[in-house]
């Protein structure tokens, strides 16, 4: 993953202020199942095994999860990654990320890409607000503003509605409320590029619309947000252009309303 220059490339700098923030250049991505189609060969024990007799994994399956895909993002851009379960979007935002290498073809940014996921990494020993400072300080927040920050974090996740969960081990949180908090710590801070995969599934109504809301102020303080979703419907709301990815492939890209109801008519087949 490559480093951009502020001006997209051919740009005069003067006539064109479209700043590009991601640019997929022929990407394609693999990634390597051990063990597959073979019961208990993928796991701990069977590697170990393995290491002791130093033979080969058996039945190494390779996914070819995507195949030559192009495009390029913009500043204030909001783009939803839609498709069928194992199109590839998943494994495209952390390849954005810098969390996993190309095998071909090439990934630029502009800046460093926040990848939020629904299994995101956090302590749960630690409480929701001790979770809050520990992220907001990974983000490179100063001590003072945590501290501002913590209170406005928690309210925001709903993680208090019904009880002290602040206060509470995250242990004890459903998966919705981890996420919620998730998602309110990724936030709380300005992303040159927010990658978020399903984290706004979560949540009752109102917590989406303060999620949507949100995801528009960061387009308007001048970053891009990639979202993932199978709720068609907050990509609807939220993002203003779509990638549809069907196996690997780029089907289309455009309009969210255009790509939505193409997505739907081949859904319907």
């Amino acid at each position: 993953m490559a480093e951009l220059n502020q001006v997209a490339p051919g740009s005069t700098g003067v006539a064109d202020q479209r700043i590009p923030t991601v640019i997929a250049d022929n990407v394609h991505l693999t990634y390597r199942i051990y063990g597959a189609g073979t019961p208990g060969s993928g796991g701990a024990v069977a590697a170990l095994k393995r290491i002791v007799s130093r033979t080969d994994a058996p039945n190494i399956r390779e996914v070819h999860a995507v195949k030559g895909v192009s495009f390029t993002t913009y500043r204030g851009e909001a783009i939803g990654l839609i498709g069928s379960n194992g199109s590839g979007k998943s494994t495209l935002l952390r390849a954005i990320a810098g969390l996993m290498p190309t095998d071909k073809g090439a990934i630029y940014t502009q800046g460093q890409p926040s990848l939020l996921g629904v299994n995101a990494a956090l302590l749960n020993d630690l409480s929701g607000e001790r979770n809050v400072a520990l992220g907001c300080l990974a983000m490179g927040m100063r001590p003072d503003e945590v501290r501002k920050r913590t209170s406005e974090i928690i309210e925001f996740s709903g993680i208090n509605e019904r009880g002290d969960f602040g206060s509470l081990p995250m242990r004890t949180y459903s998966s919705g409320m981890s996420a919620r908090l998730r998602f309110s710590i990724a936030a709380a801070k300005k992303h040159d590029v927010l990658l978020i995969d399903e984290a706004l599934a979560t949540g009752d109504a109102r917590f989406r619309r303060r999620s949507e809301q949100r995801v528009r102020e960061l387009r308007a303080e001048a970053g891009t947000v990639f979202l993932v979703s199978h709720a068609i419907g907050t990509i609807r709301e939220t993002c203003e252009r779509s990638i549809w990815l069907e196996s690997g492939l780029i089907r289309m890209d455009g309009p969210t309303d255009e790509v939505i109801a193409a997505y739907h008519e081949y859904m319907k087949k």
